[in-house]
């Protein structure tokens, strides 16, 4: 078999949820303590019902990921909602071993293999949305532990849902209509970078326009999207890469930069005529520059294919059910007017000397953390011709982050802060995320 054909064999395991099931569920469990009460009245000779609940669960619960840890007595299962993990439940062993047999079974893993990794995957429809779950087995001490991630298509967002400014909102969109160039987004893992990527692919996406992507692995299918995954050694993204360009798309999507090779051809691909979307883990977007120059991209090449570079981190918006509002402290004002002084005059806010903050307070619906979903903080830098001649010369990162700030570029930090003073989020959360 081929590559290419590995990436379109249909998922394995195809689990139909029971309706009834799901109004339970959506009725009854709003939040972390009504699942773990849930799970502790399970009998124990319902294994499907109880493995149905506990997904169904998650995904009305919003989580992007469950987790099977196992422990001497059994096994601790935790779910991350809005990038932080919380504890649901502490297992007996009859029921950890057999929720992981289940689990193991429907995402076609084998059960007699306990000591080494395996993955595995399996879908099922809740809601009318295929949801898909990749499962990860890891031997360790007492035992296998498996970790769940959760797709839901409907955590699909257009760009107008992402949070942005409205400068940056028509930055975007006047950037992803261009015909050629390449537009990258930078940031760690679980930053949504891909949200964001899949967001500029909705809205390109249209008849006229071929679009292919190459991910590892595919995130969420597309409608009128031409998707394909990476396959170990045999299919990588340079592989890919190459075989893409001949197909003649217009918009390609390169999941991740990882090497010389696919940096260098992603950059011949933005300059002959295509227009490439791809992401990098840098910890800023001064820093993507300097990556791309490490995996020995050519300085002139870069700052010709640049049209734009976005680094992004999520950030917890405050609960709106029971979120209140309060006086911001003298402390917390002065943090705020001093890393929004500097901020272009167009964006820069009129501080008042009295500033009301949000105040997490915690309810059933968020769990009793005060916080509900999550919203992106941005910062982009434009790649004009100033830039291309700067980039040419080999900057450093420290010199690329003072070029963005004479610019007028407005960092994550000063994004979230902004945030801050529109009620959304509250600045324990923004310094949280943007620490260095």
């Amino acid at each position: 078999m081929s590559p290419l054909a590995k990436t379109r064999q249909k998922i394995t395991g195809e689990v139909v949820f029971p309706k009834e099931l799901a109004l339970e569920l959506k009725k009854g469990v709003g939040g972390l303590n009504d699942l773990t009460e849930k799970l502790s009245s399970w009998k124990t000779t319902d294994t499907s019902r109880f493995v149905m609940s506990l997904l169904g669960s998650a995904v009305f619960l919003e989580a992007s990921d469950l987790h099977l840890e196992a422990t001497k007595g059994g096994a601790r299962l935790r779910a991350r909602i809005d990038g932080m993990l919380h504890d649901v439940a502490e297992l007996s062993k009859p029921t950890y071993e057999t929720l992981l047999s289940r689990l193991k079974l429907l995402s076609g893993i084998k059960l007699n293999v306990s000591e080494r990794p395996q993955d595995g995957r399996f879908t099922f429809l809740l809601e009318e949305a295929p949801v898909e779950a990749r499962v990860s087995a890891l031997p360790s001490e007492h035992g296998e532990s498996l970790v769940l991630r959760l797709l839901n298509p409907k955590n699909l967002k257009a760009i107008k849902d992402l949070g942005l400014r409205k400068d940056l909102l028509f930055l975007f969109q006047k950037e992803i209509k261009k015909p050629n160039g390449m537009l990258l987004v930078t940031g760690p893992t679980g930053s949504g970078k891909t949200t964001t990527l899949y967001a500029f692919l909705k809205d390109v996406q249209n008849p006229e326009v071929k679009v292919i992507t190459i991910e590892d692995p595919i995130e969420y299918r597309l409608d009128g999207v031409s998707q394909t995954q990476v396959a170990g050694k045999e299919y990588t993204f340079a592989l890919g890469l190459r075989a893409i360009v001949r197909q003649d798309p217009d918009v390609i999507l390169v999941g991740e930069i990882r090497d010389s090779e696919t940096a260098s051809i992603a950059i011949q691909a933005a300059l002959t005529g295509h227009l490439v979307f791809s992401t990098l883990h840098t910890n800023d977007a001064a820093g993507t520059v300097a990556r791309l120059l490490s995996l020995k991209a050519d300085p002139a090449n870069v700052a010709a294919a640049l049209n734009l570079i976005i680094a992004q981190r999520l950030v917890r918006k405050v609960c709106k059910a029971c979120g209140k509002t309060r006086k911001a402290s003298s402390s917390e004002l002065a943090i705020i007017k001093k890393g929004l002084e500097k901020l272009p005059r167009g964006i820069r806010p009129k501080i008042p000397a009295t500033v009301q903050v949000a105040d997490p307070k915690g309810c059933r619906e968020c769990s009793n953390t005060g916080y509900k979903g999550r919203v992106g903080i941005f910062e982009a830098i434009v790649a004009d011709d100033a830039l291309e001649t700067f980039i040419t010369n080999g900057p450093s990162i420290a010199e690329l982050r003072a070029y963005a700030a004479k610019q007028g570029m407005v960092s994550m930090y000063q994004d979230g802060l902004l945030k801050v003073l529109e009620k959304t989020t509250t600045l324990q959360e923004v310094e949280r995320v943007t620490a260095e």
